[in-house]
């Protein structure tokens, strides 16, 4: 059984605030374990964090304000939600950082790649804060972005109410079926929206593999981390 050793794992921002507005302490708290479970396998890990529980911006947008601020708002977002899960890491005894690419000097440090990869070899979790802290971007290639910077093995996708890639959405069509293996170009020619498709030509074009996978039961992070089959393998084949 093959296993990564620095993954980045993606949490939507509807994750953190259970299907709510704000934090739920309670989601947050589940989250930190099951990241620190990782690291005390060794693992190393990083994080990229949605902020849909606050704010989203194209969804701003529509209702009248400028997609450029309504971004920004949502990437402030973003930070609380880091600070969040950072808070509850470290009471679970994981050293945690906050990099943020907006600067924001009393509650994070700024994103320098170098320092995330020295954090993560001293085994220390790093939160990557503020998205792209430019526009028009979503924290699906934040991620990616991040992954590759950080040289990480794998983009760990975590899932809420779904466990993988399946051929149609699953609450919407009973006879979809799930795939346990699939390629970047298998994946675009079925137009399968599993990230959005800058996210996911940078993954294919650097060859960076994604797992695909549920919350659902407490402990899947680690048994992907250890090569567990479980969700969905999106690779370049």
């Amino acid at each position: 059984m093959t296993g990564y050793k620095r993954v980045l794992l993606k949490l939507s921002g509807e994750m953190f605030g259970g299907g709510g507005v704000g934090v739920d302490p309670d989601v947050v708290q589940t989250v930190a374990r099951e990241i620190a479970g990782v690291v005390n396998a060794g693992v190393q890990v990083a994080v990229v964090t949605g902020g849909g529980n606050f704010f989203r911006g194209a969804e701003l947008q529509q209702r009248g304000m400028d997609r450029v601020r309504a971004d920004y708002m949502g990437m402030l977002g973003i930070v609380m939600n880091c600070l969040a899960l950072q808070d509850f890491l470290e009471k679970l005894g994981i050293e945690t950082r906050v990099q943020t690419a907006i600067t924001m000097g009393q509650v994070a440090e700024p994103y320098i790649p170098r320092r995330a990869i020295r954090h993560m070899e001293k085994g220390r979790v790093v939160i990557f804060g503020a998205g792209m802290g430019m526009p028009f971007f979503s924290t699906d290639t934040v991620a990616v972005q991040r992954a590759l910077e950080s040289r990480c093995d794998v983009v760990l996708v975590a899932k809420n109410g779904v466990d993988g890639v399946y051929t149609a959405d699953p609450h919407l069509d009973p006879t979809a079926t799930k795939f346990d293996e699939l390629t970047y170009d298998e994946a675009i020619a079925r137009g399968l929206r599993i990230m959005d498709q800058t996210a996911f030509a940078l993954c294919g074009e650097n060859k960076l593999p994604m797992v695909v996978f549920g919350m659902e039961p407490e402990g899947n992070i680690l048994r992907v981390v250890q090569g567990e089959k479980i969700g969905t393998l999106v690779s370049a084949g």
